[in-house]
């Protein structure tokens, strides 16, 4: 077997990719990837180890969690990117020891192979694969638990990094991670400790979530109801996607007055939900939908396109030279922006030179959507809210956050959202709203039937927002109101929202199109028995489930 991941939906067959990625990546970038993780995991135990003797390093925390977003899907596809950072892991790694060891702090005597290992070129990296694997992992539950925890951690760094930028940093967050990943070579863990380990992977990856959501509205301001123009204008623009909110204003700061304009693709269009980015006259819509779908799209938009974080699929040869990246993304041959330094900006200068040379966007379609409604903003309408339930306006929400994907299946949530009764309302982050935010669905006495808090890391505005209802309603638990959770998942921010949830109390969340195939059927009887998580039916027999029909 050249290569095994399953991080993702669209695992091979369901099981696993072992050839090739669905994603893109090749055997030796998945591999690499692997071992990069496998040389995390023995420096996050040297970190652990060397806290306990009073030795800190703030290296280890941006290592940590830039490797972990480094591997999450379709984010960077550059194998000498993951051969570089493993070669800094292991010296940090060995670093770090000798600190430890210097301050009279020990480690064992028999220590972990990934607390030891050396490679330092690409074959005796490659070479160390077999035994940085998952597969490695005999025992199918201890390999599911340890797989929650991982990708869990994966979604943590992401967010975590994003609040970095911002300058928004947390020891607890950045301890936890190094402890948590840790954990996940400690044979000595049983299942019911795993358990326990995934539950608080969840509760940090809530406060990963709140510390991104303050250090987003601490800088932009508060997510506002906003109607997003779809259509185009004649001058040449840029197209930005991902996630990152600081490279996107300081592309704006430098695209001021240069004729450029800008567009948001897939997950940054919540962008233009917050008030600071309103002022830029050169920031016109968003152009195309969710991340699957930019082949066409870019193909269309005719000018450069900048991937912030990941959602990057492999560019086809006639877009590829327009494709820039930057943050943990990154594709061969492609143009990469350098990160900030200290107290500086990156450079945008080159793309922005490229997009005066280019034509203007062919336009795709027309019109708008509108969003903006994350917590402070459903904090303002709550009254409304509350008083359209209880006359009977309102009889049910349905959380149908998370990420899309390529599969046929995914038309399943377009018609879900479209058979639900007109008395329902959506509550939605992440790309999976690309699946109906452009359906006519109406409204509840002015109230949009769906309402689109922002980003996959704004689930946690829904999450704010129902237990707000609850304390409104005087209920309980989350469990007790009318909500429902029918959530589709892709990548491994998706884990970290499932993670938070499940860490909130919520029970009874309904995932898909497919179940996670890391999960073993023993570690998912006990989602189901003690969480009550369930896939998803027929659009027909789930509206009747849900609705209590």
């Amino acid at each position: 077997m050249g290569m095994f991941c399953q991080q993702c939906q669209e695992a091979a067959k369901g099981t696993g990719c072992t050839v090739r990625g669905v994603c893109g990546k090749d055997e030796t970038v998945a591999n690499l990837q692997d071992v990069l993780l496998y040389a995390l995991k023995g420096l996050s135990f040297v970190a652990v180890e060397a806290r306990k003797a009073g030795v800190k390093d703030a290296a280890v925390d941006k290592t940590l969690y830039e490797g972990l977003f480094a591997t999450i899907t379709n984010a960077n596809f550059d194998k000498a990117v993951f051969v570089s950072r493993i070669r800094e892991t292991v010296a940090l790694r060995e670093e770090l020891k000798k600190k430890l060891l210097a301050k009279g702090g020990t480690l064992p005597a028999k220590p972990y192979a990934s607390v030891s290992f050396s490679a330092n070129t690409e074959t005796e990296m490659l070479d160390a694969w077999s035994a940085a694997s998952f597969l490695a992992i005999e025992n199918e539950d201890v390999r599911a638990l340890r797989s929650l925890v991982i990708f869990g951690l994966k979604g943590m760094a992401a967010y975590y990094e994003h609040a970095v930028n911002l300058g928004k940093t947390s020891t607890d967050i950045a301890e936890f991670m190094e402890r948590g990943l840790a954990a996940t070579i400690d044979d000595g863990l049983d299942a019911a400790a795993l358990t326990a380990l995934v539950l608080e992977t969840g509760k940090f990856g809530v406060d990963a979530m709140a510390l991104l959501d303050a250090a987003n509205t601490g800088a932009y301001g508060n997510p506002e109801p906003t109607t997003v123009q779809l259509g185009v204008r004649g001058n040449p623009g840029i197209l930005i996607s991902g996630h990152d909110l600081k490279d996107l204003e300081e592309l704006l700061e430098q695209t001021k007055g240069t004729g450029v304009d800008v567009y948001t693709h897939g997950e940054m269009l919540p962008a233009h939900y917050y008030p600071a980015f309103k002022k830029y006259g050169n920031f016109v819509g968003n152009y195309g939908n969710a991340w699957w779908k930019q082949a066409e799209e870019i193909e269309a938009f005719k000018g450069p396109v900048l991937f912030t974080t990941n959602c990057l699929v492999p560019p086809k040869e006639s877009y590829k030279a327009r494709i820039f990246t930057t943050g943990e993304a990154g594709f061969p041959g492609c143009v990469h922006i350098a990160d900030r330094k200290a107290g500086g900006k990156k450079d945008f200068s080159a793309i922005i030179e490229m997009a005066k040379k280019c034509p203007a966007p062919s336009e795709l379609e027309t019109g708008s959507i509108t969003g903006g409604f994350a917590h402070a903003a459903v904090d303002s309408v709550a009254g409304v809210v509350v008083e359209a339930v209880k006359s009977g306006a309102i009889k049910r929400f349905f959380v149908m956050a998370g990420c899309d994907g390529r599969m046929k299946s995914r038309e399943y949530y377009s018609d879900f959202a479209e058979a639900l009764p007109k008395d329902t309302v959506i509550l939605t982050a992440g790309c999976a709203k690309y699946r109906y935010n452009k359906l006519d669905l109406g409204d509840i006495g002015g109230i949009p039937r769906v309402l689109d808090a922002g980003q996959c890391n704004d689930s946690y505005s829904l999450a704010l927002t129902a237990l707000k209802l609850k304390d409104a309603f005087g209920v309980a638990s989350v469990n007790d109101l009318p909500i429902s959770f029918n959530i589709a998942w892709y990548e491994q921010k998706a884990v970290i929202v499932l993670l938070a949830l499940l860490f909130l109390g919520v029970k009874n969340i309904h995932l898909g199109p497919t179940l996670p195939a890391f999960l073993s059927p023993g570690v998912a009887k006990v989602l189901v028995e003690n969480f009550g998580i369930a896939g998803i039916g027929t659009v027909e027999d789930d509206v009747k489930l849900f609705m209590g029909a």
